[in-house]
């Protein structure tokens, strides 16, 4: 006892000192003051400030990072009232390690001598510490928001490491994190300091330790001598300084109910009545028969009217105080109607008599002088109205016609096209080139994107291994998500064109560089595409924690569910695909047909292999037994084209031959003049019909087998005739429908009736205006022409030579006198026929790329956009100016006059060709004349005849003749009779 009297006196020696030299001194601000309160934080929540028997508050030890913490006192008082608690266990020895006679230095000013305490502009940036932003969206990602979970008496907090690096994941470029992404990366710990710069110290809200040493100097301070000191001046009995205590956590007690789980029981609803049980049966021979509802009178039924008092029912005396009801979260629907409220119509009228002059009073207002005053006065007045309407027209109304002047092209100041958005994939479309773009028909904000290799053949066959690695895919984006594409869909080979079903817009039909022809279904990912994904999404959801779908945030990679016959397909690149209208079909003979079913269920492609292939995606009838007797599917999943799959051929083959010897025609782009939705070919009785013999699905797509040819009407007025653009720069019009050849006496695809060589380079866009269906821009090289089915002499309009290859060409779904077309340089020509005809409107560059294919698109009635894909991958969306998507007044018409003229110009050239071919012809025989040459006779067609046969018999002479000398024929070898 006396010894640790002794030692209890000189520690409060020491104490007295150091408080002392303490109020002399300028301590660092991390050194507490003797009676000064000393902050203490923790690492999620504060601990408060512990006092000695009323006396002066004393700094609490600080805790360690562990889960059962070691505190390290002098403090002998605090150290017995934990030991009584019983939580606490002595270790002997953990810390004697320390030399006794080890020198204790005194903390320098920059030190942080408390738990957490921030550090000053004096103390400088902690080793490791990085100052950055950080926005009220990441703070409530991390749990780390401002005045909240963090204070300027809180600074800090350990976030874990794994939810900086899911932020970063999910959110990308958009996280604040992301420019510290490696260093967060490299730290080795589980869990990351940051701390809250309240005063903007550092420059910025927040800083982040990333450095393990550093934060466990920041979480363990050293102990500042004088702690014990000032704790044994409360006379408590004394502790070694090397005293560890390990913390035992509590146990859990036994539970004791108190009787509130009976209440929860008593509020529970329960059912006290037993369940009605419904069984609803059909007759077997009605399975799969259509319903079909009708009305029926009120009063064949007994509960046919139910009566719906608007007022309240006087007899009805039942009252209910309470009444225990539940309700749900749904959707209410009503039914209502607004119509004009009828009265009870009632015969009124109304009737007066005129206040009329007696004569004597108009004799006396006629000759009084204050009326011929009046009219002397406003004589003048009422002259000069007169001549104002002579010269202008008074009811004219200026104001609707105010904006005539700025209808025209380039008035208005937004006369640019402006970049909406862009989509690029650093995984999936870099490097590659843009092949074809397609807007999603339904869901408005969605674009489809093939992408395909930018090599050369020669490059592929050096890189072989590669190109086969990588997968050929379409991108299908959502202005949603401009980070990560929605779905992937996967071919055997890079697509080159593809299109949506005219009838069903979950079906994909792509056109692949081996000629192969794909089908892709996504009706499974439709929701995927309506929904937008993001961070704000997985919050709604009630997924519980720990049970999320960690493919929810994957792009999912669709596979083609079929995919041609490579023996069967094109032998070269299909440069072009279309799904013929739901209104017709194509037999095998090229006959069209009526379509009962309504569902666009064929294709036409085209490639270079001199042909164009008509597909049929139905299953043929001889499939029909092999495909009930096959294995069903265990798990009830639709398989769609599987019968197609490997085994898919064409059903009609169109061969492009030339009028004269020499080859075929390449073709590269066709065009046909049905279009969807126009069913102008059915009548109003047969679409009546139709409608009464229908029994499909009626706007879905159906798989079913093609009825039989007898049962459907050819439609005459379908024209099968067709525009194909070809590799030589030709445009070919021929007839698909095959004929027999007089020559050969096979089936086979008549010549084409015409064609015409005008382009320097291949045709790579044939497009026809929405507005004109005979009107067609074909482009190719480096110029355009314009063509009107029917007019065979030539185009009605053909442009100069560009200065740059040209690649792409689309028509305005809005303006019928504007076309967009694309160049090499990465540049868009906008053209208005009505504005300018010998150059384009507008040129504007849009990347530094070139361009590979445009689709413009309207959006709604106030945007359109226009989609530019370039070769470096990246998909452009252009929003259309207000004067490219408004037509001007009258545009139609005044295009139409302009087509017209243009058409009767091209037959006046026509006609001067021909007379000055007469008038060659003319001048010809008159030099003749004059030379004393005989003219040419005309022979009749019996002549021509006539000397036809003659030297028909002439070369049957000479031939025999011929053979004759050869020793081949012998004259004198006896003729076999024809009975014989």
């Amino acid at each position: 006892m006396a010894d640790d009297k002794e030692v209890t006196e000189k520690e409060m020696e020491n104490a007295k000192t150091e408080e002392k030299d303490e109020d002399t001194a300028n301590d660092g601000p991390g050194t507490p003051r003797s009676g000064q309160k000393t902050p203490t934080k923790s690492v999620g929540s504060p601990s408060p400030s512990r006092k000695s028997n009323g006396s002066k508050p004393v700094s609490p030890t600080p805790s360690s990072k562990s889960g059962g913490r070691a505190s390290r006192v002098s403090d002998k008082s605090v150290a017995k009232s934990r030991q009584g608690s019983s939580k606490m266990k002595r270790i002997e020895g953990s810390s004697k390690s320390r030399s006794s006679g080890e020198a204790e230095t005194k903390p320098d000013a920059g030190t942080i001598t408390d738990y957490a305490v921030f550090p000053t502009a004096e103390d400088g940036l902690p080793e490791g510490g990085v100052p950055f932003f950080m926005t009220s969206k990441t703070q409530e990602i991390v749990q780390c928001r401002a005045d909240e979970d963090v204070t300027a008496d809180k600074p800090f907090k350990l976030v874990k490491k794994q939810d900086i690096l899911d932020d970063m994941m999910t959110r990308a470029g958009v996280s604040d994190f992301t420019p510290l992404k490696k260093e967060i990366n490299s730290y080795p710990g589980d869990e990351i300091l940051i701390g809250l710069d309240a005063d903007f110290v550092f420059g910025q809200n927040y800083i982040l330790i990333l450095s393990e040493e550093t934060k466990n100097v920041m979480l363990t301070p050293p102990v500042v001598e004088g702690e014990g000191s000032e704790a044994a001046a409360d006379g408590d009995k004394e502790v070694e300084d090397d005293t560890v205590y390990d913390y035992v956590p509590p146990e859990p007690k036994e539970w004791i109910s108190q009787g509130s789980e009976m209440e929860i029981e008593e509020e529970a609803v329960q059912e006290t009545r037993r369940r009605i049980q419904m069984s609803i049966r059909r007759v077997r021979r009605e399975f799969g028969a259509p319903i079909s509802f009708s009305d029926r009178n009120v009063a064949d039924a007994k509960d046919g009217y139910v009566e719906c008092l608007p007022f309240e029912d006087k007899t009805f005396d039942l009252k209910r105080l309470e009444l225990d009801k539940s309700i749900q979260a749904i959707p209410e629907f009503r039914e209502s109607t607004t119509q004009t409220s009828w009265k009870y119509p009632r015969r009124v009228n109304t009737q007066y008599y005129p206040r009329e002059f007696t004569e004597e009073e108009k004799k006396d207002l006629e000759s009084s002088e204050q009326l011929q005053n009046f009219i002397e006065g406003v004589t003048p007045r009422f002259e000069l109205a007169l001549q104002q309407n002579e010269i202008v027209d008074v009811f004219y109304d200026d104001w609707i016609n105010l904006g005539d002047g700025d209808d025209t092209f380039g008035s208005k100041a937004d006369n640019h096209l402006k970049e909406y958005q862009s989509f690029t994939d650093l995984q999936f479309s870099k490097d590659k080139t843009v092949t074809h773009i397609e807007w999603h028909p339904v869901i408005k904000g969605v674009v489809a994107v093939s992408v395909g290799q930018r090599m050369s053949f020669d490059d592929k066959i050096d890189h072989a291994a590669k190109v086969i690695m990588t997968p050929s895919l379409i991108l299908i984006w959502s202005f949603t998500d401009p980070i990560h594409p929605q779905l992937l869909l996967e071919a055997p080979d890079d697509i080159l064109c593809f299109k949506f079903s005219a009838s069903d817009s979950n079906i994909l039909a792509g056109g692949c560089r081996n000629g192969q022809v794909v089908l892709w279904d996504i009706t499974a990912h439709v929701d995927r595409l309506k929904q937008p994904r993001g961070g704000n999404r997985n919050k709604r959801s009630n997924v519980l924690p720990g049970f999320e779908d960690e493919n929810a945030f994957k792009t999912p990679i669709i596979r083609y569910c079929a995919v041609s016959g490579i023996e069967h397909s094109h032998k070269a690149p299909i440069t072009d695909i279309i799904w013929l209208p739901d209104h017709f079909e194509v037999n095998r003979m090229g006959v069209p047909a009526e379509n009962r079913q309504l569902t666009s269920c064929q294709l036409m492609t085209c490639a270079a292999d001199y042909c164009i292939l008509f597909w049929d995606t139905r299953a043929p009838k001889s499939s029909q037994a092999t495909e009930d007797k096959g294995p069903k599917n265990p798990l009830g999943v639709t398989q769609p084209f599987k019968h197609l799959d490997l085994t898919w051929k064409p059903m009609l083959k169109v061969t492009l031959h030339k009028s004269e010897p020499g080859g075929d025609h390449s073709p590269t782009k066709f065009t046909i003049q049905e279009r969807q939705g126009d069913r102008s070919a059915l009548s109003t009785s047969e679409g009546l019909e139709r409608e009464n013999s229908n029994t499909g699905s009626g706007g879905g797509y159906s798989y079913n087998k093609p009825g039989s040819a007898k049962e459907k009407r050819t439609l005459n007025s379908v024209k099968t005739h067709f525009y194909v653009g070809t590799e030589d720069g030709e445009l070919v019009y021929v007839d698909w429908m095959p004929q027999k050849d007089q020559d050969t006496g096979k089936v086979q695809t008549p010549k084409p009736d015409y064609y015409h060589s005008l382009h320097d380079g291949p045709i790579i866009s044939l497009q026809r205006s929405p507005f004109f269906k005979d009107i067609i821009l074909c482009v190719g090289g480096w110029t355009f022409t314009l063509w009107k089915e029917g007019v065979s002499s030539g185009p009605i309009l053909h442009s100069a030579a560009s200065s740059v290859r040209l690649s792409a060409a689309q028509w305005s779904p809005s303006r019928p006198a504007v076309f967009y077309i694309a160049r090499m340089d990465g540049s868009v020509d906008v053209w208005d026929l009505l504005d300018k005809t010998h150059e384009p409107s507008l040129n504007q560059n849009v990347s530094s790329a070139a361009i590979t294919d445009i689709y413009p698109f309207q959006v709604s009635q106030k945007q359109h956009l226009l989609g530019v894909g370039d070769s470096s991958g990246t998909l452009h969306i252009m929003e259309i100016p207000w004067s490219l998507k408004h037509p001007t007044t009258n545009e139609l018409t005044g295009m139409t006059n302009y087509l017209e003229r243009e058409v009767k110009r091209r037959a006046f050239v026509v006609q001067r060709w021909d007379f000055r071919e007469q008038e060659k012809r003319e001048l010809e025989q008159e030099q003749k004349r004059k030379m004393g040459i005989a003219p040419q006779v005309q022979l009749t067609d019996e002549e021509v005849e006539m000397r036809l046969k003659a030297e028909y018999q002439q070369y049957v002479e000479d031939e025999s003749n011929f053979l004759r000398a050869l020793g081949l024929k012998d004259d004198t070898e006896e003729l076999i009779p024809e009975s014989a």
